[in-house]
């Protein structure tokens, strides 16, 4: 039983050098050394004795018998996978580790209840939540280095499968001393004769209210661009300009009177987000109790009542 278990980490290690084509993250995904990585290559191509990887290349190149190695250590990967998934169905087990990664507004802001809520139910599955920028969840759902990813305006991949998570709705925020605090909502023009702070060029809700200034035509550049919500948070609050955040995310600093959110009129900025993994991925029972709680209609209810 133990070499079973050996040779199926063997093509888990291969399968991820492949699809991460670095034997560093390789080694990094699965715990172990770059030097065991090379070792484990070696050995396959002993055991086999066909050369995989073409090493006249500067850069990753499989071999022929190399590429059809690797499409079969997928297939068997699965088939384990799933075989594991059906024993703790039929065993009615909820147990392991669900590892997530998301962008820092949702996971500070938007999932920490149902977080919550699923560790009551189910005390023996660990969760582990890895804050990163959006092109770098994508990398890491994409390469398996996660088992799913939380974003916002998800993006359409051959690779990934998109399931719809919540929809939140940007406002306009600005120090309560700032002018624009007392009314009771403004429209986005309005917004262009105020310094604004906004989110690095890459973030994808700088990518989308960019879109609706230039179908707008208004000119709106940020002074200050942060990669992050709360470091632009932190500027709107020392009154260094007005900004467009999830309005989900200024929950707390409103009620404790550090920023004003003001309603857009005559434009509707919805914000979706969305969960994310990648297509044919076997999804243990764990995690498709997770899913099905991140989508639950009854779980966003107590989540606005509260």
């Amino acid at each position: 039983m133990a070499v079973c278990i050996m040779h199926v980490e063997n093509f888990k290690i291969f399968c991820d050098l492949v699809e991460s084509q670095s034997f560093s993250r390789a080694a990094k995904l699965n715990g172990i050394t770059q030097s065991a990585v090379s070792q484990q290559l070696r050995a396959m191509e002993k055991h086999f004795n066909v050369l995989i990887v073409d090493r006249s290349q500067k850069q990753f190149r499989l071999t022929r018998e190399g590429g059809k190695l690797y499409d079969s250590a997928k297939d068997l990967l699965h088939m384990y996978d799933k075989l594991v998934s059906d024993l703790q169905e039929m065993k009615k087990v909820i147990s392991g580790t669900i590892h997530l990664s998301t962008i820092y507004s949702i996971g500070l802001h938007e999932l920490p209840p149902y977080i919550k809520h699923f560790l009551q139910e189910f005390p023996t599955v660990n969760v582990r939540v890895e804050y990163r920028r959006s092109n770098l969840v994508y990398e890491d759902v994409l390469q398996n280095a996660v088992d799913m990813g939380l974003v916002a305006y998800p993006t359409k991949m051959r690779q990934l499968e998109v399931i719809p998570f919540l929809e939140d709705h940007l406002v306009a925020v600005c120090s309560p001393d700032h002018p624009l605090a007392k009314n009771k909502s403004i429209t986005l023009d309005e917004l262009a004769g105020h310094k604004y702070i906004g989110f690095d060029p890459d973030i994808p809700t700088r990518k989308a209210t960019d879109s609706v200034f230039r179908e707008l035509k208004l000119d709106i550049e940020p002074v200050m661009e942060f990669d992050n919500i709360e470091t632009v948070k932190r500027a709107v609050e020392i009154d260094a300009g007005v900004s467009l955040l999830p309005s989900a995310t200024v929950i707390q600093e409103i009620k404790q009177g550090l920023l004003a959110s003001v309603p857009i009129k005559g434009q509707k900025l919805s914000r979706p987000l969305a969960i994310i993994h990648r297509k044919g991925r076997v999804l243990t029972p764990a995690m498709k109790r997770l899913i099905s709680l991140l989508t639950s209609k009854n779980m966003l209810k107590t989540k606005e009542a509260a």
